[in-house]
């Protein structure tokens, strides 16, 4: 484990691997060990990062008013950190978004952009009335005592959470922080980086399950419109978790596209 401090937090990134660097950013609710089949099978020819975003996992606590330029500032501070020069960044759901704001603020740090069954916010990916319904489902959950928490979003997985990753999902559930959680949703139901996609320049891979019941292939098809030679991968039969639902097949697109990237 390494550690970067940036606005007074310890940063936590797991670092493996060695070739060109793939930085690795995980969804709400979790933490860097959501991508533990990609640490073990990209490592023999890139080195990939998984952080811990502030607030998750080994990471510290999340200071009061951090923002959504602050989660990307974070993640530049990790990149440099790690000094391979310019990445190739991945982010699903939550952190699909983070990394569409890290390329606002720091495009000189991205060589090549992965979003994966992600959002440009829900404000800017999503009906209104879906929008509302999610928060008032958070809402809900975060309302409840801590000892009945269960930070499981709804319609995570096409067929249920995949039993070879049980361990890993049940670890990463007892550690969810509900502050965390509340601010990462919160900021998420606000969020719009639909001004953004037209103006990416590097290139880029849209990664999706096809039967994502929380990020749907629409807005996969949107990104694919609105962002200039964007390429769209579907893997058949699997949900929003696509790198626990298939990852081999999850982590060979993933290969391809930063081979011919690098």
């Amino acid at each position: 484990m390494a550690v970067v401090r940036f606005g007074g937090v310890e940063v936590a990134y797991t670092k493996t691997g060695r070739g060109p660097v793939v930085v690795l950013a995980h969804g709400a609710g979790l933490d860097g060990r959501m991508w533990q089949p990609q640490l073990d099978s990209l490592a023999d020819e890139f080195t990939v990062v998984a952080w811990d975003e502030p607030g998750s996992g080994r990471s510290g606590a999340l200071p009061a008013g951090f923002g959504l330029a602050d989660f990307a500032h974070a993640l530049a501070a990790v990149i440099e950190d790690v000094g391979l020069g310019p990445a190739q960044v991945a982010g699903l759901s939550w952190g699909g978004t983070v990394v569409l704001e890290l390329y606002r603020w720091r495009p000189d740090l991205v060589r090549s952009l992965l979003m994966v069954d992600t959002y440009a916010g829900w404000k800017g990916s999503l009906p209104p009335e879906e929008v509302a319904a999610r928060v008032e489902g958070a809402r809900q959950m975060l309302a409840a005592p801590r000892e009945g928490f269960d930070p499981t979003l709804p319609g995570l997985y096409a067929d249920g959470p995949p039993e070879r990753f049980a361990a890993i999902l049940d670890a990463m559930n007892r550690d969810v922080r509900p502050e965390t959680m509340a601010t990462q949703l919160s900021l998420m139901a606000e969020a719009d980086e639909t001004d953004l996609l037209p103006r990416i320049t590097v290139p880029t891979l849209l990664l999706w399950g096809e039967r994502d019941a929380r990020s749907p292939l629409t807005i996969a098809h949107a990104f694919q419109d609105s962002i200039p030679h964007a390429e769209l991968v579907v893997i058949p039969s699997v949900g929003h978790m696509s790198n626990l639902e298939a990852p081999e097949a999850f982590t060979a697109a993933v290969r391809s596209f930063c081979r011919a990237n690098t």
